[in-house]
This record gives structure tokens, sequence and C-alpha cells, in this order.
């Protein structure tokens, strides 16, 4: 079985995003990633960067490190600008910035989003 496993047209994230600070579209939580409609290539390289992520931390240190960088980024930008706090995290800088990289998770180096800090 080839990890991540990829769900589409789930509700997850619509429900998610009713508590989170932002609307989310697709969500990587361990070996599961659900989107609410279907799955891009693209988008598949950006939560398979996630999913290595997560490996590295043992998934919930990557969740608490998440939860603790986007904190500091509002502190840092202010409550209104949750959408910049959230692409502010080296988690996400590193997904975005290589969602377009074909072969990125081969060639990515161990531990890469602290690069972003």
């Amino acid at each position: 079985m080839k990890l991540p496993i990829f769900i589409e047209n789930s509700r997850v994230p619509k429900i998610l995003s009713y508590i989170a600070p932002i609307d989310i579209w697709a969500i990587n939580i361990g070996p599961f990633v659900w989107c609410r409609g279907e799955y891009t290539e693209v988008l598949k390289r950006h939560e398979g960067i996630h999913w290595e992520q997560q490996k590295e931390l043992l998934i919930v240190g990557q969740w608490l490190l998440y939860i603790c960088f986007y904190l500091r980024n509002l502190i840092r930008l202010g409550w209104k600008d949750r959408k910049a706090a959230y692409r502010s995290n080296p988690f996400e800088m590193e997904a975005y910035r290589n969602e377009y990289v074909v072969d990125y998770i081969k060639i990515r180096k161990k531990y890469e989003w602290m690069r972003y800090i």
C-alpha cells in the first residue's frame, strides 16, 4: 500500500473548517489525506510533502510544532491576518514552494522544512 492514502470528495475538511482559522480544502493527518473535491497532481505533491514532514516528527510532533508556528505567526502578524500566519508556517512554506517540483519528494532532504524557520 502506497502512503499517503488520498480520499476524495470528503466532508472531513469542511467539518474541520468550522473549528480551524482557515477554510480547509485538503488536510493530511497521518497516512490519510482528505480532500473536499478531486486531487490534482500538484495537490498530491503538496500533501505528500506534509506526509514526509509528519513521518520525520512522528505525526504528533509535526502537528504540535505546526500549531506553535501558527500561533507565533498570529501574534507576530495579528489575528486579522490568519491566512498570512498559515502561509508563514515553515511546513506550509516548504510545501507551497516545492509543490510544482515533480520529483521533489525523491530529492528532498530530511527536515528540509527547518530551512524555512
